[in-house]
């Protein structure tokens, strides 16, 4: 007869080992920065890494925040914008971009004190930014089809380049960008040197194409449509199809961390989702929730951290969530 201490220490070697078998989160939430009185939609993040901070787009209240990631705390909020949709921190000027949907502005601030010292009209939707540091200029996809070219030493437009629709997330890879034009259900590839596109990739039966990510070292374009649900991975050469995964629904933000070869994208539909390259085949190995209607977000490979964006929602006040890579 097995006695019951035999019983008990079998138990627990089992125990033991089950819980050895299973693997940690991909995502361990790591800490809520509260954002305050912050009401309706918030969109795209920028960082300022020198100062640790952490510039969030709040649309629905006409408002950018500064946040102290160090401290954990807002520094300062800014009110008065129009829609704020995008954001870049361009390090070489110490200056703010902020583009605005309501009225097609570019809001140019002071990184030390965030004041304004410039303002470029683009007309309309001024949405998505990128810093190309390599070549001193800044991008702002607008409008009904064009990026805008900035000069961030003069604070000036100095181009356009035309495209069939408005632009949503796009990637600057040396002198070229791919650029999302979902209504054109169209990737179009940007020629810097032409001022001019150079091809086109159709998304068929893929629509919706908002969060873009590119893997330079890879050379794989990550594009996550709404329409279906679906993660493509692409060759940055041509297009061709690598990958094509399920994902999370109401996709906004989508980010490669090279150093564990995943991507996260983060969904409107309450979670982070996490894939990993596994001897060449991306499988899912995470579904993190979050809240409903986050669906923006900013990984910062220097700071290794996933900061998600989470609005106002029932009992659950307006935040950065603060997660770390398992």
């Amino acid at each position: 007869m097995v006695s019951r201490a035999l019983v008990l220490v079998m138990g627990l070697i089992m125990g033991a080992s089950a819980a050895a078998q299973t693997p940690p989160p991909p995502l361990v939430l790591e800490a809520k920065i509260p954002l305050g009185q912050v009401s309706g939609r918030i969109d795209h993040l920028a960082v300022d890494l020198k100062r640790q901070r952490l510039f969030v787009a709040e649309l629905g209240n006409d408002s950018l925040a500064a946040v102290d990631l160090a401290a954990g705390k807002v520094l300062r909020t800014l009110a008065g914008l129009s829609e704020p949709q995008g954001i870049g921190y361009d390090p070489a000027t110490d200056t703010v971009f902020v583009a605005n949907a309501s009225d097609g502005s570019v809001r140019i601030l002071r990184g030390e004190d965030l004041a304004a010292v410039g303002r470029i009209d683009l007309g309309d939707d001024a949405d998505n930014v990128r810093i190309d540091a390599a070549h001193n200029r800044v991008l702002v996809g607008y409008g009904a089809g064009a990026l805008a070219i900035l000069d961030p030493t003069t604070r000036t437009k100095v181009g356009d380049i035309r495209l069939k629709a408005h632009p949503e997330s796009f990637q600057i890879d040396g002198d070229r960008a791919f650029v999302n034009v979902p209504d054109a259900r169209l990737i179009e590839v940007v020629d810097f040197a032409k001022n001019e596109v150079v091809g086109t990739w159709p998304t068929q039966p893929n629509h919706s194409n908002f969060p873009m990510a590119i893997d330079r070292e890879a050379r794989g374009l990550f594009v996550v449509f709404r329409s279906p649900a679906r993660l493509v991975v692409m060759s940055a050469a041509d297009g061709s199809p690598r990958a094509s995964l399920d994902t999370c629904g109401d996709a906004d933000d989508v980010f490669v961390d090279t150093k564990r070869h995943r991507v996260y994208v983060t969904c409107g539909a309450g979670v982070v989702d996490v894939f990993e390259d596994r001897v060449g085949s991306y499988q899912r190995v995470g579904e993190i929730p979050t809240v409903s209607g986050a669906r923006t977000s900013l990984f910062i490979p220097e700071m290794d951290r996933l900061f998600v964006a989470v609005r106002s929602s029932g009992n659950e006040p307006a935040a950065i969530w603060v997660f770390r890579p398992g």
